[in-house]
């Protein structure tokens, strides 16, 4: 009889070990929108390289606990190719034939707003590490981003420009068809011309059609304070070369996508300026971990690029903690109403929308390295 009782007991301990477990074999499907391929190859790398990172960290721990269920993560990616056609397909397979219930992605405003276009359609989070093109989130309930907006930069390098450099003229040299470096370009010239400033030149170009002679005699003629670039990082070198072989000796402002110009591409550019989001020589915390983790993974520092990829990531774990459930609703809900989250690009908080209340941060080239050069807070908000 005694030893029926024990057996009685036993069985009653390992049942309740059992419901206290989380069950097993739970996903959580994640999509991921990112141009391997295409002109812009290394956004690409580091976008795959930080979700890899950010997805293997929470799997190798267990996956995540919701709702007293095991989650494993797992990463759906599609190639978009830097093409809007092929972004809008990718959308499509990852919403409607793999299921995910959320997506990263994609990187380049270009690409990120007609995808927003799908998946707030579909009522599907999607979250844009790099797009900074207010339009990625205008009049959405279901898209956020990670990096701040153009608005906010473009603002930033015209008062640096007007205040800091001292600058009275200036110049922009811009890609038309693209809205990242239309809308830097607009507001740039807007805010400058605000503060008293005057531009000397406004001169536009397309991606098929990279002769910028002409362009150049126009900003050497106007002989501006400042020439201000806002164009992606597989351009601007060559255009830094081109401006210094037409005589032009002014000096040279950037955006955020400079970030990912590789060193050898960088001479033409010494003593440069252009606005960012991570600053990797004053990485500390939780940042400084994520470098370390990323060279023993990659050999290499991660880059604006990874670093907001995997806040995305984070923001997207955190939703699904808090919510405890992968349905696209709940995760939405968590994202609008999550207090602000301490991510490797800084402080990350939404207030009424898809856009973050984040800092931005400027840097300079010397010597061929990006160095920081100084936090510029948000503006305030009301």
């Amino acid at each position: 009889m005694k030893g029926l009782v024990a057996l009685i007991m036993l069985a009653s301990l390992i049942l309740s070990g059992c419901e206290e477990r989380p069950e097993q074999h739970q996903e959580f499907r994640v999509g991921l929108i990112a141009p391997v391929s295409g002109q812009i190859p290394e956004v690409g790398r580091a976008t795959v390289e930080a979700a890899e990172l950010a997805v293997a960290t929470v799997n190798q721990q267990g996956g995540l606990i919701l709702n007293n269920k095991q989650y494993r993560v797992v990463l759906l990616t599609e190639d978009n190719q830097d093409n809007a056609e092929h972004t809008i397909s990718a959308a499509l397979r990852l919403i409607n034939q793999k299921n995910v219930s959320a997506i990263i992605g994609p990187q380049a405003s270009r690409n990120a707003i007609p995808a927003a276009r799908y998946a707030e359609y579909a009522k599907i989070p999607l979250l844009s590490p790099w797009s900074t093109n207010p339009r990625t989130t205008r009049n959405k309930d279901w898209v956020f981003r990670v990096a701040y907006v153009d608005t906010f930069q473009g603002q930033l390098m015209a008062k640096f420009a007007y205040e800091d450099l001292g600058a009275r003229t200036a110049a922009v040299l811009y890609d038309v068809s693209s809205d990242y470096n239309r809308k830097l370009a607009e507001v740039f010239s807007t805010e400058f011309q605000a503060m008293g400033g005057v531009m000397a030149a406004f001169e536009l170009y397309t991606r098929d059609a990279p002769n910028l002679e002409e362009q150049f005699r126009q900003i050497k003629s106007a002989n501006p304070d400042v020439l201000f670039l806002p164009n992606y990082y597989n351009e601007v070198p060559e255009q830094a070369r081109q401006a210094r072989a037409a005589g032009i000796t002014t000096q040279l402002l950037g955006s955020d996508s400079w970030s990912q110009i590789p060193e050898s591409e960088r001479e033409a550019l010494e003593g440069a300026y252009f606005s960012a989001h991570y600053a990797i020589d004053k990485a500390s915390g939780q940042a400084l971990n994520f470098r370390a983790r990323y060279r023993e993974a990659y050999q290499r520092d991660p880059d604006d690029v990874a670093a907001l990829t995997y806040d995305a990531f984070g923001l997207l774990f955190e939703a699904a903690r808090r919510s405890g459930s992968t349905e696209p609703l709940r995760l939405r809900d968590a994202l609008k109403s999550m207090p602000a989250y301490e991510g490797i690009t800084g402080q990350i908080e939404f207030r009424n929308s898809g856009d973050p209340v984040k800092s931005a941060v400027l840097m300079t080239v010397k010597d061929g390295q990006f160095i920081f050069s100084r936090w510029v807070a948000p503006p305030a908000q009301p």
